[in-house]
């Protein structure tokens, strides 16, 4: 498993980064909450530090929440009751404070990415809402079994919220997911797209969007 170690001190990631590895896992680290929340995409868990040099870890912790899923561990020095309410509340999944024996993190480990397994489910391969047939591995569309002459990061879109049919996905989830980086892309690329895909789609009120947060797909399984 590829695991992304957010620690400004040298000593401590290579020590956590040994310990990892003892268990069968791949550790990459960054020493700043700016490459974690850029790099974050290549990684399965991450274990984050809450004092980075750049940015407050509680910080980097809420935007990577905003934008992925993956197991997130905070080990911090921070062992005061708020640090940890915080950390949990901001959407760690477990918090471990420093100094932390190597049995019991490679335990929490594991705990949270069996976790995590079991709540991804079963990949999907096409999804169907109304009179839409979305084909995941042809990467194609059709309406009423017509093809959608839909461009790729058009599809892309379609399919992103299609899997969450019926929740918000906020507008940062889209831009990471289509464009690499929810912090740097441009909210008018996003837009742009936004309206093709709803020109060609012809099914007003089917993309709605939720104001200051994302969109939602407003559809049943047939």
């Amino acid at each position: 498993m590829e695991v992304l170690i957010v620690e400004d001190d040298d000593a401590m990631a290579s020590a956590l980064a040994a310990g990892v590895a003892t268990a069968g896992h791949a550790a990459s680290r960054v020493a700043r909450g700016a490459d974690a929340l850029l790099s974050h995409r290549n990684f399965r868990l991450i274990l984050l530090d809450l004092g980075l040099p750049d940015m407050d870890g509680l910080e980097v912790l809420r935007k990577l929440r905003q934008v992925t899923d993956v197991p997130i561990l905070v080990l911090t020095a921070r062992d005061d009751e708020r640090s940890v309410v915080l950390g949990l509340r901001s959407g760690a999944d477990d918090y471990l404070v420093k100094p932390v024996k190597l049995v019991e993190l490679l335990a929490r480990i594991e705990a949270v990415t069996r976790r995590a397994g079991r709540s991804s489910g079963v990949p999907q391969h096409t999804i169907v809402l109304d009179d839409l047939d979305i084909d995941l591995d042809r990467r194609v569309a059709s309406k009423a079994g017509a093809p959608l002459p839909l461009t790729a990061t058009e599809f892309e879109l379609l399919a992103l919220l299609a899997r969450h049919a019926g929740s918000v996905v906020t507008r940062e989830q889209i831009l990471d997911a289509l464009w690499g980086d929810a912090f740097l892309a441009s909210s008018r690329s996003l837009d742009v797209h936004l309206t093709g895909l709803r020109a060609k789609l012809q099914k007003p009120g089917f993309i709605i969007n939720v104001r200051g947060v994302g969109y939602r797909v407003e559809a049943a399984a047939p």
